[in-house]
């Protein structure tokens, strides 16, 4: 069933709602495109999910698109997206020529002459406006951590980057001083509506888990993050296998396999050469959206284990459901956690960190109800698919009226 803005209202209350639909007054009837790299799996492909149907519920005519590409185009990218957040690459000629002949490519059938805005997401798609004859701004929105990429690449894309109009990054510290081009943050949100977010009754919660194989016998501890060693499944590993020796207790890993990410079978075979055959800890990869919500909400401490994070909406999403949240104090998450009062930080090489914290909240059920009614409190204010629709609203009106 589509979802209306008017829905939001008995979230996140009239006066929200009602500037939302002052400040898309201003713009009503302009073309808006948003381009990025999979219709499913990860982060922005959830956020345009919502985004784009409520941004034409409030008259503003918006659309998406999706890059083709080959197995060989994504393998590259999702090395660019390693290097943007700090690892080494052989940045060689065909490397380059793939990935720009692919968006030259898609390019020949995707005509963006005739919108008022052109939104780019991430660096799959970044060349494009190599390819057009720009008569429009066009807004790159970077969802990646680019605080120390690796400069020889960050270099060779500066020089599409600064054919841009706008840059939007998720995190002030995002900024870079070497950009020309105006710089914006616009935090990620979530949609509390979607089937991922949605309220669930306890019996729908045990139904959903036990078709999945999970019992409620013992407290639950879960990562849910698609598998890529900057999510350190393996880290999350020692740490439970730290914590068991003192209480008895399962693991869940819960990932997945976007379509532009090629690396993550590897990460997922290593992780079950790991695993063997132990009991207590459970790995699922083809969790729908509505078995994540349920396991989410079914477990007692919901980890975050990331070496780097652009943001972390699995973190966002597990605070919505009142989870205690213990992170890396990395990328995007500590914009959201307040340590000791709506969630837990902690060094991401802190394993013995992670788990006396852990082992405390599983111990205290009066501090996990505090930490998960202000967790969600936290959300609702800050995180959710409205105030996202503002902070675009204000960008887009800046833009078009120049």
């Amino acid at each position: 069933m589509r979802r209306m803005i008017e829905d939001y209202r008995k979230v996140v209350g009239n006066h929200i709602i009602d500037e939302i639909y002052e400040k898309a007054e201003e713009i009503k009837g302009k073309h808006i495109v948003h381009i990025n790299s999979t219709s499913r799996g990860g982060g922005v492909a959830e956020i345009l999910t919502s985004l784009v149907p409520l941004m034409n519920d409030i008259g503003i005519d918006t659309g998406w698109r999706v890059l083709h590409g080959s197995n060989d185009f994504f393998s590259i990218t999702k090395k660019f997206h390693n290097a943007l957040q700090g690892s080494d690459i052989n940045l060689s000629e065909m490397k380059k020529r793939i990935y720009i002949e692919t968006n030259e490519i898609f390019s020949t059938y995707t005509h963006l002459e005739h919108h008022d805005c052109v939104i780019v997401h991430d660096p799959q798609p970044l060349p494009l406006i190599k390819f057009y004859r720009k008569n429009q701004p066009w807004i790159w929105r970077c969802h990646i951590d680019i605080t120390n990429p690796n400069l020889k690449l960050w270099n060779f894309l500066k020089g599409f980057i600064c054919r841009y109009d706008r840059m939007i990054v998720s995190n002030e510290s995002y900024k870079r001083d070497d950009i020309s081009i105006k710089q914006e943050v616009i935090y990620p949100s979530i949609d509390p509506f979607t089937p991922k977010n949605m309220e669930l009754s306890d019996s729908k919660i045990s139904k959903l888990l036990k078709k999945t194989g999970i019992d409620r016998d013992k407290p639950i501890i879960t990562q849910v993050s698609r598998f890529d060693k900057w999510k350190d499944p393996l880290g999350v590993i020692k740490i439970f296998e730290s914590i068991k020796k003192r209480t008895d207790v399962k693991l869940v890993l819960c990932g997945g396999m976007a379509h532009d990410d090629p690396e993550g079978p590897k990460i997922y075979d290593k992780i079950k050469k790991v695993v063997g055959g132990k009991d207590d800890i459970i790995i699922i990869t083809d969790a729908n959206d509505i078995t994540v919500n349920a396991l989410q909400r079914a477990s007692a401490v919901v980890i975050q284990k990331s070496i780097r994070e652009g943001f972390g909406l699995t973190v966002t999403e597990a605070m919505w459901k009142a989870r205690v949240v213990v992170a890396s104090d990395v990328g995007g998450i500590p914009i959201q956690i307040q340590n000791g009062i709506n969630g837990f930080l902690l060094n991401p090489r802190d394993i013995k960190g992670f788990a006396n914290i852990i082992l405390k909240v599983l111990s205290n059920d009066k501090l996990a109800s505090e930490i998960g009614r202000n967790a969600k409190e936290t959300v609702r204010k800050r995180f959710l698919i409205t105030r996202h629709i503002l902070d675009y609203l204000n960008i887009l009106k800046e833009v078009l009226s120049q």
